[in-house]
């Protein structure tokens, strides 16, 4: 939790929209996975955050954040936690199944073209402009979600060396994410009580 959204928190999550049923939890995460080619976490952002207004930027930045400690795809892991905090077991299975049902099929169906048209070169020429596309939303959600740093309780002095530290380690030196998150996880952990108590 942020050092701003703990006054009043309560009052602004009594507030703030949510969905009023699992059917609606349902579909919105079903309409969320059509619409992530190649990488749902931009669109789940404007979804969640700018227009439905189911959670605050800063509470969406710790979810994610939490979300990519776990196993599995970072965005069903989110999906599961959001659904969860309103529905309990019964919302992470429903946005679970949101999530994988009908993208499941659309991605069955579109492997099966795949595999009749991959050598056309207009196909392959589709293709990577997608991932160029997906790259750039992906970039552009970075860039939004930063701002929320200026808000968190580790200070931007030890937020960036910490990570600067964590990408070399993991990029360049190639360590395993266990034995980089464990460690620099627990220093922020450290620093973020010391700011907060």
């Amino acid at each position: 939790m942020t050092p701003t959204s703990a006054p009043g928190s309560a009052t602004a999550d009594a507030e703030r929209p949510r969905p009023n049923s699992l059917t609606e939890l349902f579909v919105a995460f079903t309409l969320l996975a059509l619409q992530g080619f190649g990488g749902v976490l931009a669109v789940v952002q404007r979804e969640v955050v700018e227009r439905r207004r189911w959670l605050s930027n800063e509470e969406f930045v710790e979810d994610w954040a939490v979300a990519q400690t776990m196993p599995g795809p970072n965005v069903v892991n989110l999906s599961m936690m959001l659904g969860a905090r309103w529905f309990g077991l019964r919302g992470a299975m429903t946005a679970l199944a949101g999530m994988i049902a009908v993208p499941l099929v659309v991605v069955l169906a579109l492997a099966v073209l795949h595999t009749r048209f991959a050598a056309d070169s207009r196909v392959a020429g589709a293709l990577r402009g997608m991932a160029a596309v997906s790259a750039g939303l992906i970039a552009a959600v970075g860039l939004r979600m930063g701002a929320t740093l200026v808000k968190n309780p580790v200070p931007l002095a030890w937020s960036i060396p910490i990570a600067a530290l964590a990408f070399v380690l993991l990029a360049w030196v190639r360590l395993p994410l266990a034995a980089v998150l464990f460690p620099l996880g627990l220093l922020g952990c450290l620093l973020a009580w010391r700011r907060l108590r």
